[in-house]
C-alpha cells in the first residue's frame, strides 16, 4: 500500500486527475452499454480499425498527401457520425433516466408470453389467418417499431387474435414483442433479397427472413395459405414447425440466442 502511495506521489496525481479519468471511463462505459447489441457496434468496430490503420501509417511513414487528406476528412466525419448512428442515438436518449433493461426471456422456464403466443398461433392456424411476430433480442428494433402503431400492451391470446384478424387495420404487418410486452403492431419489416425456393413462402416469410438478416430477433411466421408455422432466425427460415410444440421451440430459440450472446460477450 505504501509503495502504491509513493508511486502516486511521484506521478503527482491529484484528486482532480482521478476524477477526470473516472468521468471519461464512465462516459465510455455508458456509451458502450447503450449501443451494445445494435448494428452500431459493427460500425464502431470498423471506425476503430480504420483509425488504427490511419494512425499506424501516419506514425510509420512520411505521407504528407495522406496526412492532408486525413486532417481534412475529420470535420466531415464528425458531421457524419450523428447521421450514421441516428437510430442508436435516439434509442440511447430514450433509455437515459430509465432503469436498465433485463432480457425477459432468460429468466423464466415457463413463460406466459410464449404460452399466449402458442395458443394464439394455434387458433390463427386453424382460421388461416397469417401472422408475423418478432421477438426483440439485443439488437434494438426501435426504428421498425416507429413504422407501426405503438401499443405497449400485455401479450394475450385475445389481443393477438384481434390484431391478426383479416378484418382489422393492424393485421398487415408485424407485431414486435419487447421485454414481454407488445411494443407495436403493423410494423414494416425489411424484405429479404434472398431467393425463397418454396413458392408457398410469400411476402410475410420474406419480411420475417429480412428482419432476421439484420438483427438477432427470433421471428414466428404463420402462413395464411397453409396455416403452417415457421421460425426465422439468423437469416434462415425453418419451415413446418409443430404448432402444439411452439412454446418449447420458441423457448429453445430464445434461450440459445441469449446463451450465444453471453458467450460472445
Amino acid at each position: 500500500m505504501e509503495t502504491i502511495l509513493e508511486a502516486l506521489a511521484q506521478l503527482d496525481v491529484g484528486l482532480t486527475d482521478i476524477l477526470d479519468v473516472a468521468l471519461v471511463t464512465a462516459v465510455i462505459y455508458i456509451t458502450l452499454l447503450l449501443i451494445r447489441g445494435t448494428r452500431a457496434v459493427q460500425v464502431l468496430r470498423g471506425l476503430i480499425f480504420l483509425a488504427f490503420v490511419v494512425f499506424f501509417l501516419s506514425a510509420t511513414f512520411d505521407l504528407p498527401a495522406f496526412s492532408w487528406l486525413v486532417s481534412n476528412s475529420i470535420p466531415a466525419l464528425l458531421v457524419a457520425v450523428p447521421v450514421i448512428f441516428q437510430p442508436e442515438l435516439r434509442r440511447a436518449l430514450e433509455q437515459l433516466g430509465h432503469t436498465a433493461r433485463f432480457t425477459f426471456f432468460r429468466r423464466q422456464q415457463e413463460n406466459p408470453v410464449i404460452t399466449a403466443v402458442k395458443d394464439a398461433s394455434a387458433r390463427l392456424s386453424q382460421r388461416r389467418h397469417g401472422a408475423l411476430i418478432v421477438f426483440e433480442q439485443d439488437t434494438g428494433l426501435q426504428e421498425y417499431i416507429d413504422t407501426g402503431v405503438q401499443l405497449d400492451a400485455q401479450v394475450s391470446v385475445e389481443l393477438l387474435l384481434t390484431i391478426f384478424n383479416k378484418h382489422t387495420e393492424l393485421h398487415d404487418g408485424a407485431v414486435i414483442i419487447r421485454d414481454g410486452r407488445i411494443a407495436a403492431a403493423a410494423c414494416v419489416m425489411p424484405l429479404s433479397t434472398s431467393s425463397l425456393s418454396d413458392r408457398q413462402m410469400g411476402l410475410r416469410h420474406r419480411a420475417g427472413l429480412g428482419i432476421s438478416e439484420v438483427s438477432d430477433a427470433v421471428i414466428l411466421i404463420i402462413s395464411e395459405e397453409t396455416g403452417q408455422a415457421s421460425i426465422a432466425h439468423n437469416g434462415r427460415v425453418l419451415r413446418r414447425q409443430e404448432i402444439n410444440r411452439l412454446d418449447t421451440i420458441l423457448h429453445a430459440f430464445l434461450q440459445n440466442s441469449g446463451q450465444n450472446r453471453s458467450a460472445s460477450a
